[in-house]
């Protein structure tokens, strides 16, 4: 198995924990829980600012000193409603409580306390399609670059239709050269529907130092330490994902690959 794919170590309580250590870079970490209605979780954020995204179900959560109530009303993933989110600043605590059975993702990279904790969405999230044809997407941006309340965290949802291309034209962001690329470490929270699904992702880099093709299967995460990285899911399969990204800069830059460039002449036309 590519040591790009990170399988679930289980199916209940904390099912993902990826370190900048575990994953061999400088800037993203990212955990995932399925708790059971009336579990616990809790963790202090260190050096580093989070988001903790409500993926499905409900839960109250206390961080930063403050009782943010019960945040969630999106009891399956593939309803495509905007997610509920809470972003917590470095140096603070949080803890969730499951009011259903509940999968919170929690994003991190390192934090400068700028910001104050606050909610992220519903409100002001919109599902926005990208690309067309067999290209489209839909995106519910959580804090992309126009949202100014993170320190390093860029982060994004993505729902690609049965049969669809999505992080495609295939694209790189593995240089710090801004502003014609940044770089930036990204993570990608793959669900499938229906569960017992698949897709395929690809990473690559023009030389062919790494170029590792990896079937995903409902909740496994894949890194993108570099390279391009386009993910395409077969007919009678939707595909979802959670996407982390965070680098030295929070501006997000890229460079197509040189093969996809007629594609995106053509598109353009």
């Amino acid at each position: 198995m590519s040591h790009l794919l990170r399988k679930p170590f289980g199916a209940h309580g904390k099912v993902h924990e990826i370190t900048p250590q575990s994953a061999g870079w400088r800037y993203v970490g990212f955990s995932l829980y399925r708790l059971r209605a009336g579990e616990t979780a809790t963790d202090a954020t260190g050096g580093n600012e989070a988001i903790l995204v409500m993926v499905e179900g409900k839960a109250r959560i206390q961080a930063a000193g403050r009782d943010w109530g019960t945040l969630g009303d999106r009891m399956d993933v593939f309803e495509k409603t905007p997610p509920h989110c809470l972003y917590v600043p470095d140096g603070q605590d949080w803890r969730a409580e499951a009011a259903t059975d509940c999968t919170i993702a929690v994003c991190t990279a390192p934090g400068r306390g700028v910001h104050p904790a606050r909610r992220i969405g519903p409100d002001g999230i919109t599902l926005t399609q990208r690309g067309k044809g067999p290209n489209t997407r839909w995106i519910n941006n959580i804090a992309m670059e126009a949202e100014d309340w993170c320190d390093s965290l860029l982060v994004t949802e993505v729902f690609t239709p049965a049969g669809n291309w999505s992080s495609y034209p295939s694209h790189r962001h593995d240089e710090d050269d801004f502003p014609r690329i940044t770089y930036l470490e990204e993570t990608y929270y793959h669900r499938l529907n229906p569960r017992d699904g698949w897709a395929v992702q690809r990473v690559y880099t023009d030389d062919g130092s790494l170029d590792e093709t990896m079937a995903v299967k409902d909740g496994d995460v894949v890194l993108v330490p570099r390279g391009h990285h386009p993910c395409g899911a077969p007919h009678g399969f939707e595909m979802y994902y959670l996407n982390v990204m965070a680098g030295p800069r929070r501006a997000w830059r890229f460079v197509a690959a040189p093969e996809v460039e007629g594609v995106i002449a053509k598109d353009s036309a």
